[in-house]
């Protein structure tokens, strides 16, 4: 990275932390819970996405007696098991976004009021489109990806979570913790078919937002000289000129 590229003030990273020059510069970012968290979450999403298919839409018909298949039970059994290791999982992030260092509270602080950050916002999607040289780095979330993690992920997963424990808690009946807890989301959207559709809709927006993260980190590991997928793996980001 050339000196004239710094890193601008309201990413809240040290200027020092990026390489110069011709070295490679490796950055401690990421704290072993937010990358355990970060794979186990994408697990569970995988199954949720997955079993949730098929919850919406079933398989026609099984071979032999309907007494001697369970497949549907099974595939509810892991969505609901999933469900619980995502709502948990988004507990112990929120946590650690207390305790952990400033990286870890980047999924929960957006500049939304800085002129600068939407300048930058503007500047990483030219980028992201092929149509700019490439931006400023950033040691932790660029600008696009603080955007994208906040609405696209934290924002769904939340509806998820509250929309899905809803619907659980019709399985569960009156009396039941989720139909305690939640059981007030079915008549404010309407009813259980309307919250099944919301949903639905919601898997996908977590689908598109997994499909955008996948392509923004390999593009910035091969074009951006920077680490990003292996940075979740070790929780260091390495910068090379």
């Amino acid at each position: 990275m050339s000196s004239s590229a710094h890193l601008p003030d309201i990413t809240g990273v040290d200027e020092s932390a990026v390489s110069h020059g011709k070295k490679t510069t490796s950055v401690y970012v990421y704290e072993a819970p937010v990358r355990l968290w970060h794979w186990v979450n994408a697990l569970a999403i995988t199954v949720l996405a997955l079993t949730g298919y098929f919850i919406g839409s079933p398989l026609p018909t099984q071979p032999g007696e309907a007494s001697a298949n369970f497949l549907m039970g099974y595939i509810r059994f892991f969505h609901f098991s999933a469900g619980y290791v995502l709502a948990i999982g988004l507990l112990g992030r929120i946590y650690w976004a207390f305790v952990g260092n400033h990286h870890a509270r980047e999924l929960f602080t957006v500049p939304l009021f800085s002129k600068a950050y939407w300048f930058e916002v503007l500047t990483m999607v030219k980028w992201y489109c092929f149509i700019s040289k490439r931006p400023n780095r950033y040691v932790g979330h660029n600008p696009v990806a603080r955007l994208a993690m906040f609405f696209m992920y934290f924002l769904t997963a939340v509806f998820m979570v509250v929309t899905g424990f809803a619907l659980y808690g019709q399985g569960t009946q009156a009396g039941s913790w989720a139909n305690t807890l939640f059981g007030w989301v079915i008549p404010l959207m309407g009813q259980s078919q309307d919250v099944h559709t919301w949903h639905h809709m919601g898997m996908w927006v977590l689908i598109i937002f997994v499909i955008l993260h996948v392509y923004a980190a390999i593009r910035e590991d091969i074009m951006g000289r920077q680490s990003i997928v292996s940075t979740m793996i070790s929780g260091h980001r390495t910068f090379k000129d």
